[in-house]
């Protein structure tokens, strides 16, 4: 146990047992406990294997490279259908943290296995997430536009991808398009600063 890492179990309010059951489940596979990104993440080798987190509805723990993993009681998910790498498995109770532990510590020792093989997700690229209609269109009508939008890392092209083609409606994609077309033109990220 990492003392760093105590008050983020003692400031739980709705999942406190169920995040204590779950860190103890981890603690056992003898992963290294460390804070990073404000919650519990456990390493192996100073690889990242797994992260505890919570949520309204759930707690969860996040398995970094979770697509990689054997889920033969299938119940690691994929938290949204852009989310490449990373897979879940959700809990409401600590009936199913206690009902689950064996199973749990296999997908662990499972996902160190992963990580000793050297394993890794192939990412899709960049040119194959689509590009919303609306801003393919502004994408024709501006040169400029389309070579600073080139020009910026794939990283930053997969945010407003992602971010632009997210909304339902045409009128709330162009308005997201509009808004960050300076952005672009001066070959900032979605989320740099202007």
């Amino acid at each position: 146990m990492n003392p760093k890492v105590d008050f983020y179990f003692n400031k739980a309010e709705k999942w406190q047992k169920e995040l204590e059951k779950l860190r103890m489940i981890v603690l056992d596979c003898l992963l290294s406990e460390e804070l990073k990104w404000g919650v519990p993440c456990y390493t192996f080798q100073k690889s990242n294997i797994v992260l505890i987190h919570d949520f309204k509805e759930y707690c969860a723990l996040l398995f970094f490279k979770g697509a990689l993993l054997n889920d033969a009681n299938g119940i690691l998910i994929q938290q949204t259908e852009n989310t490449q790498a990373t897979r879940q498995i959700r809990f409401t109770n600590v009936r199913e943290i206690v009902e689950l532990e064996s199973i749990i510590k296999t997908y662990i020792y499972e996902a160190i296995e992963v990580e000793k093989a050297g394993l890794q997700v192939t990412l899709k690229k960049t040119s194959e997430f689509s590009i919303p209609d609306e801003f393919q269109q502004k994408l024709d009508e501006a040169p400029e536009l389309k070579t600073a939008f080139e020009s910026l890392t794939p990283g930053r092209q997969r945010a407003y991808l992602l971010y632009f083609a997210a909304p339902k409606q045409a009128k709330t994609r162009e308005s997201r398009i509009e808004k960050y077309t300076s952005h672009i033109l001066k070959g900032k990220g979605l989320n740099d600063e202007n």
